[in-house]
């Protein structure tokens, strides 16, 4: 069952990059989101299949490939992979459906387009270092192409920069792997047997420092976050909903899975470290918000502050953080699409992102009145109001890092109470007031321009209403990984009791 959502989007990409005759924009995109809605119901049938209380990996596959170095494809899907998994496939409908119906070069666009859902989701599956660094390096290529042909004025400049960070981002989690197969003599790069393996603690150090600055580059945190803004101001629409929303989650996914997963020791001593890494990247990235003109460079900023209250989840690394975390690996992922897909939607209207330029778009006559309502949704979400997704994410995150690390969770508590400041700000410039005349006769917005927005505000609040319905999927596995269940491997903390989904039932 994984496998096919791992490899069919590869065929998809070469049906609709080398399918013999002439195919129309349109025709080509039809295909493209087909493919994808298929793969989204094959993920809802996966959930069907899993069962959130079981140890382990589920519905894994294992098929010998280069044993001489112990390279294999090796995949499988617990409870902290299924809700990005299922996130990337439903993002991905999201892209192609908001993409434009007469883009240029359709066949180039909908096959890179399918390769990054290929690249993602083997990322998320794998369950063998190698075949886990293959998948991660892939979906660099595709985002560099898409990002350099159909990004705005400075694209170029924007792509390279993002290659040659990513890129660096490749080397040191390459290195790293190869150091934690050298170190423990494994013949094997599977994932669980390296857990198994007890490094010297210095040995982990240096390591895991490797995977710091590599997933630190791509998630991003401060210092290493400035290729972010500019790749979203010059990338399109649709794929700054896939950067913010999936691709950004690969290296949050990746320090939970292997810097916690097989580094606790070295993880515990580095914690204080870290959970002030997380509040200054936290502050930094929405002190930088409020300063921003650009709407799209306000909603990046915003990724980076939120981005950093994972890794705070991970730092204090008790039962309740960590299930927070892979939740507000979701929340982020949904919220931040939305914003995305709302500022394209004005940007393609009005012909601006300019806070400066825009104004009273809420008229009910004359501006754009739902997109103003989602936004002011979408900002309430992101800013952790109550009955959203982003509420129930934050609050447990700040509530399982607060005994482990108060200070830290209070600084990164006022950079999320900064997100009510820097949206405030930017609705209030472009959606109030009296609309000015360059505005009066702004174009029609079709269903077909909301519906993407609208679907993902439905979800938002779905989520917001009934937490449990995304919690439960990985509390049970979050917890064995704070446990350090393996042999050799020392716990993290103690499991909360009563479970937390219990917790957030009652």
């Amino acid at each position: 069952m994984l496998s096919v959502l791992i490899w069919v989007p590869l065929i998809g990409a070469a049906i609709v990059a080398w399918w013999p005759g002439q195919m129309s924009s349109l025709h080509l995109r039809r295909v493209a989101l087909a493919i994808t809605l298929g793969l989204l119901v094959w993920n809802i049938a996966i959930v069907t299949q899993f069962h959130p209380s079981l140890d382990g990996m589920q519905l894994s596959e294992y098929v010998p490939w280069i044993e001489q170095i112990g390279f294999n494809y090796q995949v499988g899907i617990d409870g902290i992979s299924l809700p990005l998994v299922c996130l990337n496939s439903l993002l991905t409908v999201v892209a192609i459906y908001s993409s434009d119906r007469h883009i240029d070069r359709p066949r180039l666009y909908y096959a890179l387009l399918l390769l990054i859902n290929f690249g993602v989701t083997g990322t998320f599956l794998a369950q063998d270092l190698l075949l886990f660094f293959l998948f991660y390096e892939l979906e660099l290529i595709p985002l560099y192409f898409l990002i350099a042909i159909w990004g705005g004025e400075r694209r170029a400049y924007a792509a390279t920069k993002f290659l040659l960070y990513t890129a660096l981002s490749g080397i040191l989690v390459l290195a790293s792997f190869l150091g934690v197969v050298w170190s423990s003599g494994a013949a094997t790069f599977g994932y669980e047997p390296l857990r198994e393996a007890v490094l010297p603690l210095g040995t982990q150090i240096i390591l895991l420092s490797g995977l710091l600055v590599a997933f630190g580059i791509k998630i991003p945190f401060f210092p290493f976050h400035t290729w972010l803004p500019d790749a979203h101001v010059e990338a399109s629409t649709p794929i700054s909903v896939l950067l913010a929303g999936v691709l950004l989650k690969l290296g949050t996914y990746g320090l939970l899975r292997f810097g916690l997963g097989l580094f606790p020791e070295a993880w515990q001593l580095l914690a204080p470290w870290l959970a002030t890494w997380a509040a200054v990247s936290a502050l930094y990235g929405a002190l930088a918000a409020i300063s921003q003109k650009d709407m799209k460079k306000v909603v990046a900023y915003s990724s980076i502050a939120h981005m950093a209250f994972i890794l705070l989840a991970f730092a204090a690394a008790t039962p309740l953080s960590l299930v927070a975390s892979v939740s507000q690996m979701v929340s982020h992922g949904l919220i931040s699409a939305l914003l995305f897909l709302l500022v394209g939607v004005v940007a393609k209207k009005t012909g601006t992102r300019d806070v400066d330029q825009l104004r009273g778009l809420l008229n009910p006559e004359r501006g754009l009145p739902l997109i103003g309502s989602l936004m002011i949704l979408a900002a309430m979400a992101s800013a952790g109001i109550p009955g959203m997704v982003g509420f129930i994410a934050e609050f447990m995150l700040f509530r399982g890092s607060f005994p482990v690390f108060p200070v830290q969770t209070l600084f990164c508590m006022v950079g999320t109470g900064l997100t009510a400041v820097y949206f405030l700000l930017m609705i209030n410039k472009v959606f109030f007031g009296r609309l000015s005349e360059r505005m009066e006769n702004l174009p029609r917005v079709y269903w077909s321009d909301r519906l993407p927005a609208v679907a993902l505000a439905i979800v938002v609040v779905i989520f917001g209403l009934q937490p449990n319905w995304l919690v439960r999927w990985s509390e049970h596995h979050t917890n064995a990984l704070v446990l350090g269940s393996q042999p050799g491997k020392t716990g993290l903390a103690t499991p909360v009791n009563p479970p937390i989904s219990g917790v957030i039932d009652n």
